[in-house]
C-alpha cells in the first residue's frame, strides 16, 4: 500500500507581507500529479493545514477545492490538526466526508480516530493524533474521573472499556503524548501507521515554526515505537528523527530565509509485508524559490548579474521573480535602496547590509544579550551546540541546582 505524506501546508500565509496563496495553489496542483503519476492508495497530511486557527475565506476555499479533487482520484485522505489550526473549525463535516474516505481528526476527546485498511499483506492500521499539549489529557481525565462518579454520563461508555482514568495526571508533552499512544491500544503484530504534529527531541528547526522556550514541546521518539512508520508535522524542514520511519516531510514551500537552501519535497511511502519499508523523497518545484543573494549595489544591478546568470555555488540560475532576500555590501546606505532594486527585482522581501558598520552593531548586540543572560540560559545553548538537541527539563533543574550550590561556595 503506497501514502504519501505531506504537511504545513500553512494555507494563507503571508511571508513579509507576501501573500502566499498563489504559490500554494500551484504547489497542490503538483501534488495532486504526484499521486497519480505515484499510484498512492492515500494521502497524510500531518496538521497546521492553515495558518491561523481562523483562516480566510481564501483559505477556506483552497484547501476545499484541494480535499475534494483528492477524493475524487479516488484517494483516501487522512486529516490531523496542527499547533495553527482550530481542531473544531477543521473538522466541520468529518462524519459526512467519511463517505468519501476523507478522514478528519476531531478535537482530542481521550481517544484517537483510527482506520482499519487492508491489502494482499492483511490489516493496516491508521492512527491520527492531532496536536495536544498537556492541559487536553488532563482535561480528559478530570472529565472522565467525574463521569466514574456519575456526573458526566456522556464519556461512560468509553470508561467501560477503559479503567485506567487513575493514572498520573500528565504536566508534560512527554506524559500527554505518551498516554495519549498509550490509550491506543495498537496492535505490534500488524502494520500501523500514526499521523501526529508534534516536536520529536532532536529534530531540528528553523525561523519559521513557534518555538517553546525551554524545549518544553519535546517528545522523545520511543513514544512511536509501536508505529511502523510516523508521518510527523510540525517541523519545516524535511528530517527522520530516532530512527529513518519517524519522519518529518517538512512543508511543500519556504516559508523563510533559514530554508533558502533547502529542497523542499513529499515523502512517498510503501508498505508491504510487516517490517517491510520503502521510503522515496519527491522533489517540488516551487511557483516562486526563495533566495539570498549579495554583493554591492552596483554588483545585484549588472545585467551580467541578473540576467540568467548562476550565482556563485549554486547550479540554479537566478529568476529575479524569485522571492529574495538582498544583502549588500556597501560602506554607505544606497538611498531608497530598496524600491531602487525592487525595479530589477519585484519580489524583493528583505534588504540587509555586511558592512564594518552592521558587523560593529552586531558584535556589540551579542555582546550585551550575553551579558543579560543567566548561567544556567548559557549553560543551556552551550549544552545544545554540543549535543545537537536541548537539556530536558530534569537536566535543566539538575544543572540549576548545581549553578545554586557552586554560588554558594
Amino acid at each position: 500500500m503506497k501514502f504519501l505524506h505531506i504537511s504545513d501546508l500553512h494555507i494563507g500565509k503571508r511571508v513579509n507581507e507576501f501573500p502566499m496563496i498563489e504559490d500554494q495553489k500551484y504547489i497542490l496542483r503538483q501534488i495532486l500529479e504526484m499521486t497519480e503519476r505515484a499510484q498512492v492508495d492515500g494521502v497524510m497530511i500531518a496538521g497546521d493545514i492553515y495558518d491561523k486557527q481562523a483562516p480566510s475565506g481564501a483559505a477556506v476555499q483552497v484547501f476545499d477545492w484541494f480535499l475534494t479533487a483528492l477524493a475524487d482520484l479516488g484517494k483516501k485522505v487522512f486529516v490531523i490538526s496542527g499547533n495553527h489550526d482550530s481542531p473544531e473549525r477543521l473538522s466541520f463535516g468529518a462524519r459526512l466526508m467519511r463517505e468519501r474516505q476523507v478522514y478528519l481528526s476531531q478535537a482530542y476527546d481521550g481517544s484517537s480516530l483510527k482506520v482499519r485498511l487492508e491489502d494482499e499483506y492483511g490489516e493496516l492500521y491508521v492512527y491520527l493524533l492531532p496536536f495536544i499539549r498537556p492541559a487536553a489529557l488532563r482535561y480528559v481525565l478530570e472529565k472522565e474521573a467525574g463521569a466514574q462518579k456519575g456526573e458526566d454520563p456522556v464519556v461512560e461508555e468509553r470508561i467501560a472499556e477503559d479503567q485506567r482514568t487513575d493514572l498520573k495526571i500528565p504536566e508534560t508533552y512527554q506524559e500527554a503524548v505518551a498516554l495519549a499512544v498509550d490509550r491506543m491500544k495498537v496492535d505490534p503484530s500488524v502494520r500501523n501507521i500514526l499521523v501526529a504534529h508534534q516536536f520529536v527531541t532532536g529534530a531540528g528547526r528553523c525561523e519559521s515554526e513557534e518555538v517553546a522556550v525551554g524545549g518544553i514541546d519535546n517528545v522523545d521518539a520511543e513514544v512511536f515505537k509501536a508505529f511502523d512508520y510516523v508521518a510527523l508535522g510540525h517541523i519545516h524542514s524535511p528530517q527522520w528523527v530516532g530512527r529513518e520511519s519517524v519522519r518529518y516531510c517538512g512543508t511543500p514551500l519556504k516559508y523563510s530565509f533559514s530554508e533558502s537552501g533547502q529542497q523542499k519535497s513529499v515523502t512517498l511511502l510503501e508498505l508491504k509485508e510487516k517490517g517491510n519499508l520503502t521510503l522515496t523523497v519527491l522533489p517540488l518545484k516551487p511557483l516562486h524559490d526563495m533566495r539570498k543573494i549579495r554583493g554591492s549595489y552596483m554588483e545585484v544591478t549588472s545585467p551580467s548579474f541578473y540576467a540568467g546568470a548562476c550565482l556563485s555555488g549554486e547550479e540554479k540560475p537566478l529568476n529575479r521573480e524569485d522571492y529574495l532576500q538582498i544583502t549588500l555590501t556597501d560602506e554607505e546606505d544606497i538611498v531608497d535602496g530598496f524600491m531602487k532594486l525592487r525595479i530589477i527585482y519585484p519580489n524583493l522581501m528583505r534588504l540587509t547590509y555586511d558592512n564594518s558598520r552592521t558587523q560593529r552593531d552586531q558584535l556589540v548586540e551579542a555582546s550585551g544579550e550575553q551579558e543579560q543572560k543567566s548561567e544556567l540560559a548559557l549553560f543551556q545553548e552551550f549544552y545544545e551546540l554540543q549535543n545537537n538537541q536541548p537539556m530536558s527539563q530534569e537536566q535543566a533543574a539538575f544543572a540549576g541546582k548545581l549553578i545554586e550550590e557552586c554560588r554558594k561556595t
